[in-house]
């Protein structure tokens, strides 16, 4: 028997990447696994527009609003699920929209660390919340002198003053010997743009206001790492009365727009990728997948 496949599915935020793959599993008798850096976030359903057929996946809702999650952990807990599909010879359908971590993975990126002690984490934010952005700075500079960070960014130096106190352990990512192919949805944005403005005011009907509501109302924290996800920052403003309704729906839209467009931009430079034309039916997008699985010798 020839060895499992390991297929990713990228694409833009409203591409449809969900539906494909989810066909793309049921004709490879393949498991799903998430690649969405907020998909992991448990409660966070609404507004990153998780499968309904959650069951089928692998790494959703693993972590809780206020824990951090990156492509380190993603890797290793990506691996954990790949080493369990190989031992039983099935296929795997990787599918989301976070580039880096599908590059990281089917590329074997060598120069990953692992994710900082807990306590340390805490402790940073505990200066960061105390100190703000300038003792964050002054701390990284006492640490590293030479740190390359953007020093306005508060993330990007509390991540930065973590690594400078306790250097990470490199992850050796070595994954089975599965058969790869990456497929990615090609869509321009203009033809994206109505389909991404129509998704928001469904995802709003479906009450993506009301599921922020109730996580401020549990004590979710504005700057909790699963409120980066587009949208849900709007939202809590104007929740807490800083924003006007019409103005919010724009900014969710806008920024909507914005991420769409990063990502076909990552998309144009993803190495070994196979593109398929997303302004069809999802019937004709899986045919052209398909197409494609044939002639690589993954379906028989």
């Amino acid at each position: 028997m020839s060895a499992p496949w390991l297929v990713a599915l990228m694409g833009p935020t409203g591409s449809g990447k969900s539906a494909v793959a989810e066909a793309l599993a049921e004709r490879l008798g393949a498991q799903l696994v998430n690649a969405d850096a907020f998909q992991v976030y448990r409660g966070f359903d609404i507004g990153t527009n998780k499968p309904e057929n959650r069951p089928a996946y692998k790494l959703l809702d693993l972590k809780d609003p206020h824990e951090w999650y990156g492509v380190g952990e993603f890797v290793l807990d990506a691996l954990t699920a790949l080493l369990e599909c190989w031992e039983r010879g099935q296929s795997v359908v990787l599918v989301g929209g976070t580039g880096l971590y599908i590059r990281a993975l089917m590329e074997e990126y060598a120069d990953l660390g692992t994710a900082p002690d807990p306590a340390l984490r805490e402790q940073v934010q505990q200066w960061r919340a105390a100190e703000g952005i300038e003792g964050l700075q002054r701390r990284l500079l006492d640490a590293n002198p030479n740190a390359d960070v953007d020093w306005q960014n508060p993330l990007r130096v509390s991540r930065a003053l973590e690594r400078a106190l306790a250097p990470s352990q490199p992850i050796t990512l070595t994954l089975p010997e599965f058969q790869k192919l990456k497929l990615g949805l090609s869509i321009s944005l203009e033809a994206l743009e109505p389909k991404l403005a129509a998704r928001v005011n469904q995802m709003m009907e479906r009450g993506w206001r009301e599921e922020v509501e109730r996580h401020l109302a549990n004590g979710v924290a504005k700057d909790a790492p699963a409120m980066r996800a587009i949208g849900y920052i709007p939202l809590v403003e104007c929740i807490l009365g800083h924003a006007e309704w019409p103005e919010t729906m724009h900014n969710i839209t806008l920024e909507t727009r914005q991420y769409a467009k990063r990502q076909n931009t990552w998309l144009r430079s993803e190495p070994n990728l196979v593109r398929i034309g997303a302004e069809q039916t999802l019937e004709e997008i899986e045919r052209h997948c398909v197409e494609v699985l044939l002639a690589k010798g993954a379906l028989i």
